[in-house]
Parts: C-alpha cells; sequence; structure tokens
C-alpha cells in the first residue's frame, strides 16, 4: 500500500520536490514573491490621478489601521522595480534606495513592505523552506556538532539543482522525481551555486554514501524557514552606526571561535558564523533594509557595492549567493555629502535613486495626521476625557501641506495646495501644476523639487505633543484647533535651522490660518442657522442656479426642475438674480464678462466633477463658500460684522440666547464641546488677523 505524503515538516528532500512538482510549494526567488504579493489579483490594482498625471495604486499597500498613505510615485517606482527583477532585467543586480527630507515617511514605507512581506509568506501555501544536515557524527570531525542548518537559509530546491556537480545529472535527477521539461527550465531560471559551507558539507555526505544519492534522506532534513521580526530573519534592518562601533562583522558574520573547538579540518567554510552578520539572515528570499546607507563609513559602503552587484556575502574568498531584496534609505544631506567623494560613484551606479518627497495632498495629510493624533481614547492629566476639536485635523493637514509648497509665480501656495489635492483653484488648471512640477523637478538640486521641502511627520508629532502640554489645553480638556498655530510656530522656531526656511515657513503658517478662519466660518453659520448642513445646501443652491439659469426648460416664472444626482430625485430651484449676483459681487466680479466667465467655470466643474463623485459639494472651493457665507449673513442679520457683535457683545437678552443656540448646535450637532465651541466663536469674534 502506498504511504500518503502530506505536507509534514521537517520533511525529506524528495518529499519537498514532490510538493513543489505538485505545485503545494512554491521555488521562487523574491522578486517574483514580492511582484505575486503585490500583482497576484488585477482587482486590487486600479488607476488614479496624481497631480494630473495617471498612475497605478496597489489596494494591498492600502489595507490595515496603519497603512500606507500617498506615495504614488514612489510606490510605483518600486513595483516597476521588483517587476523587472522579477523578469531578470537589470534590477536584479540593484538597490532599490528612497532619498528625501528626514520624517517624510521612507523607512516607514519599507518596514510596511516588510511586516506585509511577513505576513504574506506566513500564509501556509507561500512559506519558504530550507534544509539542515543531520546525523553528521557518523561523517565525523565536527566534534558535538550533529546538526548544521544552511546558514543562508538555502531553498531545498537549490539543493536539488546541485546534487551532482554537472548540471545533465541534476536535469536528470529532477526528471527521475517528475519535474517536466518546462518546470526544470523554470527552476533554472532562479539557478545558483550552493555556498560555501553547504556545498563542502555536501561533498563530505557524498563521499560517505559513496555517491549512493538514494540515502540521502538520512542526511538531509527540510524545515520551514523562520518568520521573524525580533531576529530579522526573512526581514532584517541595519542601522548606519558611528565609525568606531560599525563592523563588516556586522552585515557579513565572522570566524567562529566556537566551531573552531569543535571543526578538525580548518578549510571547512562553516568555521565562518554568517548569522552574526544581518545579511545572512536575509539571504533565502528576504529583504534587507540598510537604513541611512550613506552614513556608513566607506569600507562597508563597498561592502554593500559587492552584496548588491554580486549577490553574494564574500569572506576570505569563500561565496555564500543571496537571494536578498536591499531597500536603503537615505536622507538628503547626508546623499549630498557622499556624491562629493567621486570616487564612490559606483555604489551610485547600482541603485535605482527615487527622490521621496513629503506629500502634498493636505486630504491624504489628513489621514497622516489622524495616526499623530492617534485613535486612542485621550484623558488629560487627572483623568478626565480629552475632547478633539473637529476643525484640529484640517488645521493641522493645512499647516504641514502649505509649509511643503515650494514658491511659484503661476501659481499661489493655496492654488498649488488645492490643485495638488484634486480641488478647484479659481481659473487655475491642472496643467498649470503639472507645468510648475515639471519645471521644478528638473533642478539639480534635489531640496528645491516639488515637495522636496517642508515641514515632515516628525515636526508634526512635536506639535500635537505642544499642543498636549498647553495648560489651556488640560484645564479646557479639549485640543482647540486654534491654540495649534502656536504649538506650529514653536516647532519652527525651535526645530528649522535654515533661517531662510524658518522665515517661509512661518508666512506658511499665517496662510495656513487664514484658511482655518474660512473653515470655521462654515461652522459658525450652520449654527447659527441651526443646522448642520445649511451653507453646503446654499452653496449647492447658488451651483443649481447658475446652472438652472440657461436650461431650455426654464419657465417664465424662473424655476427649474431638475434630478438632483445625490439622491436622484426630482427637486425644483427658484433662480434668484439678487443672490447670484451678490454671491458674485463677494467674490469681486464686477462686469457681466466676469460674471458670465465664471459662471461658465461653475458649470464646468459641475459636469467634470458629478461625473466622477455624484457627491461633490463645492464645499472645497473656500472663495464660493465664504461668498454665500457672507451674503447669507448680510441677508439675515446685516452681515458677519453685526453677528460678530451680537456674539461679542452679549448685555442683551436677545443677542445671549443666540449665542446659547449656537453654542447648543455647536455642541449637540457639530461635534464641538463647550471649551472649543466657545473658543471658536471668540476667534471668529476676532478680526484682527482676517483677511
Amino acid at each position: 500500500m502506498a504511504k500518503k505524503i502530506t505536507q509534514k515538516s521537517p520533511c525529506t528532500l524528495s518529499e519537498h520536490v514532490k510538493y513543489v512538482l505538485e505545485g503545494k510549494r512554491r521555488f521562487e526567488n523574491i522578486f517574483r514573491s514580492m511582484v505575486r504579493m503585490i500583482l497576484d489579483d488585477p482587482k486590487l490594482v486600479e488607476k488614479t490621478v496624481v497631480n494630473g498625471k495617471t498612475l497605478y495604486d496597489y489596494r494591498v499597500l492600502r489595507e490595515g489601521k496603519k497603512h500606507i498613505i500617498g506615495m504614488y510615485e514612489e510606490i510605483n517606482s518600486f513595483v516597476s522595480f521588483v517587476k523587472d527583477a522579477a523578469e531578470g532585467g537589470s534590477s536584479r543586480e540593484m538597490a532599490f534606495v528612497l532619498i528625501g527630507e528626514p520624517g517624510n515617511g521612507k523607512t516607514y514605507f519599507v518596514d510596511y513592505i516588510s511586516s506585509l512581506y511577513r505576513s504574506f509568506i506566513a500564509i501556509p501555501e507561500n512559506n519558504r523552506f530550507t534544509f539542515r544536515f543531520k546525523n553528521l557524527d557518523k561523517l565525523g570531525g565536527y566534534g558535538k556538532i550533529n546538526t548544521i542548518e544552511s546558514q543562508t537559509y538555502e531553498d531545498p530546491m537549490i539543493l536539488a539543482m546541485n546534487i551532482y556537480d554537472d548540471e545533465l545529472s541534476n536535469r536528470e535527477f529532477l526528471k527521475n522525481k517528475g519535474a517536466t521539461k518546462v518546470q526544470i527550465e523554470t527552476f533554472y531560471d532562479d539557478y545558483r551555486p550552493l555556498g560555501a559551507d553547504t556545498y563542502f558539507i555536501w561533498n563530505q555526505i557524498k563521499e560517505f554514501l559513496n555517491e549512493d544519492i538514494d540515502k540521502i534522506d538520512d542526511f538531509v532534513e527540510i524545515i520551514k524557514v523562520p518568520i521573524s521580526e525580533s531576529r530579522g530573519v526573512l526581514t532584517g534592518k541595519y542601522a548606519a552606526k558611528d565609525k568606531i562601533t560599525s563592523s563588516a562583522v556586522d552585515l557579513l558574520g565572522d570566524e567562529s571561535i566556537t566551531r573552531l573547538l569543535h571543526i578538525t579540518d580548518p578549510s571547512n567554510p562553516y568555521r565562518f558564523d554568517l548569522r552574526r552578520g544581518a545579511l545572512a539572515r536575509v539571504a533565502g528570499g528576504g529583504i534587507h533594509f540598510a537604513d541611512e546607507v550613506f552614513k556608513n563609513k566607506r569600507d562597508l559602503v563597498q561592502v554593500y557595492l559587492g552584496v548588491i552587484q554580486n549577490r553574494t556575502i564574500e569572506i576570505e574568498g569563500f561565496k555564500w549567493p543571496l537571494d536578498t531584496l536591499i531597500i536603503a534609505t537615505s536622507n538628503n544631506a547626508e546623499f549630498a555629502r557622499f556624491l562629493e567623494e567621486k570616487e564612490q560613484a559606483p555604489i551610485v551606479d547600482r541603485c535605482r535613486l527615487v527622490y521621496m518627497s513629503h506629500n502634498t495632498n493636505y486630504k491624504l495629510q489628513q489621514q497622516l495626521t489622524a495616526y499623530s493624533i492617534g485613535n486612542k481614547h485621550k484623558t488629560t492629566y487627572s483623568g478626565e476625557d480629552l475632547h478633539i476639536d473637529p476643525n484640529l485635523n484640517y488645521a493641522v493637514s493645512v499647516a504641514f501641506t502649505i509649509s511643503r509648497m515650494p514658491r511659484s509665480e503661476k501659481l499661489t501656495p493655496v492654488e498649488m495646495m488645492k490643485l495638488a489635492a484634486g480641488d478647484v483653484a479659481g481659473e487655475k488648471s491642472i496643467q498649470t501644476l503639472n507645468e510648475v512640477i515639471n519645471k521644478l523637478n528638473t533642478e539639480p538640486d534635489i531640496t528645491k523639487r516639488f515637495g522636496q521641502k517642508g515641514l515632515g511627520h516628525r515636526n508634526l508629532g512635536r506639535a500635537i505633543q505642544i499642543l498636549l502640554e498647553k495648560s489651556e489645553t488640560q484645564e479646557g480638556k479639549c485640543m482647540y484647533a486654534g491654540d495649534v498655530f502656536d504649538a506650529i510656530e514653536n516647532v519652527i522656531i525651535d526645530y528649522v535651522q535654515d533661517p531662510n526656511d524658518r522665515t517661509k515657513f512661518l508666512e506658511d503658517l499665517k496662510i495656513a490660518k487664514s484658511l482655518y478662519r474660512k473653515n470655521i466660518m462654515t461652522s459658525i453659520f450652520n449654527a447659527y442657522m441651526d443646522e448642520p448642513n445649511a451653507i453646503e445646501k446654499d452653496v449647492l443652491n447658488y451651483v443649481n442656479m447658475v446652472i438652472g439659469m440657461d436650461a431650455k426648460n426654464l419657465g417664465s416664472d424662473k424655476i427649474w426642475t431638475y434630478k438632483d444626482p445625490q439622491t436622484g430625485k426630482i427637486v425644483s430651484v427658484k433662480i434668484d438674480d439678487t443672490f447670484i449676483n451678490s454671491v458674485e459681487e463677494r467674490l469681486g466680479l464686477k462686469t457681466n464678462e466676469q460674471k458670465q466667465s465664471y459662471r461658465t467655470t461653475i458649470a464646468k466643474i459641475y459636469g467634470q466633477k458629478l461625473i466622477q463623485d455624484p457627491n461633490y459639494n463645492f464645499m472645497d472651493n473656500n472663495d464660493l463658500v465664504k461668498a454665500v457665507t457672507d451674503v447669507r449673513l448680510k441677508s439675515d442679520i446685516a452681515g458677519a460684522g453685526s453677528l460678530v457683535g451680537a456674539l461679542a457683545n452679549r448685555t442683551n437678552e436677545e443677542n445671549q440666547m443666540l449665542y446659547n443656540r449656537m453654542i447648543t448646535t455647536m455642541t449637540k450637532k457639530l461635534g464641538y464641546c463647550t471649551t472649543c465651541s466657545q473658543k471658536t466663536i471668540e476667534y471668529f469674534c476676532t478680526m484682527d488677523d482676517a483677511d
């Protein structure tokens, strides 16, 4: 009766080869695994438009509680890199290097990819395997060492392709195990020789067996490659150290005194302990992360050059082939210093350099800001609940995104920020932003390119910390958005060293504060109207009136009937010429030609945006929102100034009732607490920094 073979581990080499041929286990290099992880399901690959350029987005990188946000160009470069390597391109002999300012997400990107890869390999059908030699006491010469595991986690199929010294015999061996010609050719696409010590030991075993390969199962067993972040197995990191404490041993390994006490043959390569180094632990289809690679001293950089180019660990002439994806990071300053040493050019030639910019999309920044604020329940020092102002995320995100916008004659920082997020920026188009970006990206000085300079995520974290430290935050039991601007100013003054950058960032902060003021105007108006979406409805009313003015079915009563794209219901709106003209005058449009041009623009946006998103509400058009708000306030209580007066001067009962009603609406309907609602109204009444 035939023995039923199951996927047990450990198992014999013959059983493992059988599993691979049956498709129960895989033999593939790191690049193919990575491509399969990202591209295996076509449904998870989508097209997206970033700054007017069509790119691909990969859903597998957008999953989990704290996934990658943005980084579209960098991700596309990475996927292209590993795909080229998987297909045998030049990327196979290169390292992928991310260069950018500190705190822009380089390390997080690599850590996320590594974490995702560990999870992928942990799936049973994706498990990686290696082999170990056992019963070495029968061979003699190894003292008390009875088992030796492949130090570089070589795949068992590599051993199967190196059973004999000649390739034809090895191909015949696989054929006898049931491999087809196509399978054998596929295996040999990823062929590499055995490492020095496994080759040495394997030859000893063959001699002991008198070349009787049928008995190899007595000396070889197949085991799973462990997946351990803390041990640096499968995914490992080497952070640059100072020149005294760093050594090539940290990467390659070194001679082991303990092993020399057991091994009788001094020429045995197993006397070298490769697992002391970071590279051997990721050599079996793993990821090696070289953090701040150009900070390393010169001899270590030379080690990296050899490893990247040859994909081998070399010690005293002995070689151990690697199957490793090498990802490195560097900040701009260190990379610039490295380039000044002209003799270091060869390693740069062996790297796929990707200049990682800061995130420049304020909507995506709001997700990153949410990471920094944290999603756990916050409390004060005394253990009481700590509220988060609903405007805090917007205020922080806009302030940090604006700081990353370079100066341009064609676009203001606000226009640039809006276009980068896909918002409306008046008459300015995405093509204008594209022209600005393309011009900036031809700068030889990397720091002058689009998004390369600005306040990073670490500075964002510091600003949140300073906000939390404030006595106003602790006593008011609320992280009030208006206070965060002082915190960001402290960060700029204390942590930005370059005086020109500091001046620019402080100017950017003023711009961000003006945007925050416009944003709270919406809340104030909604609170005044006692309706959460009051301003949104009025903005859409203006848009629909503009669209309806030229409608063919518009009757003498000036009532336009249309199908609401958001609800699908038939809705009627009365064209109010006075309201339309008032809004447009608030926008600074005086002549009929200007007004008609603006209306055409609104109609164009209406047509473009609603095709992509039926729920688009024009609320990203700050100027239009402000104009509609001002008009409504004027028609209701003679302008924003009168509302300020009513809220600031609460000596009469009517004003006090208005104030109390607005506070109630803000706390019960708009997500405010008593502290931030009062402070927001107080800030609204203080017009000293209003534009």
